[in-house]
């Protein structure tokens, strides 16, 4: 198994289009990619209800920032999740993601099991020793 690697930040915002230019114009950060990600598998992995995101993905050197806006509905609750604006996490690629989390300590925790996404991407996210959330991902 290897060593997880940086993929992205990620930050969730209240909307996509009011904040993209300011990253896209202001910043001059290029837009890399736009998707959107939903369904059962996803909204588990963020153990979110329902869970529907908008997301894009910029490039800062060697830095992808990837900015993320939850619908309405599933920014509803909770409270204190990845769903709400100001949210942030960081994202760490790693080559079998069952396996490492697999590995993790049993005292490490996670939001849900991997789950593949209907974007084909496999995620799961665990929060570290403060709370704070780091998604692991095998695209």
């Amino acid at each position: 198994m290897t060593d997880p690697t940086a993929h992205h930040v990620g930050i969730t915002v209240s909307d996509l289009e009011a904040v993209l230019p300011f990253y896209r114009d202001v910043l001059g950060l290029e837009v890399v990619d736009r998707f959107a990600v939903g369904g059962e598998a996803f909204a588990e992995a963020v153990d979110i209800e329902r869970a529907r995101g908008e997301f894009a993905h910029l490039e800062a050197d060697d830095c992808r920032i990837e900015l993320v806006e939850y619908d309405p509905e599933a920014r509803a609750s909770p409270a204190t999740g990845l769903n709400q604006a100001g949210a942030i996490h960081i994202g760490l690629t790693v080559d079998d993601l069952e396996n490492f989390v697999a590995g993790l300590p049993d005292d490490v925790d996670t939001l849900s099991e991997p789950r593949t996404t209907d974007s084909g991407t496999t995620i799961c996210f665990l929060r570290d020793p403060e709370q704070n959330l780091v998604e692991l991902l095998e695209a």
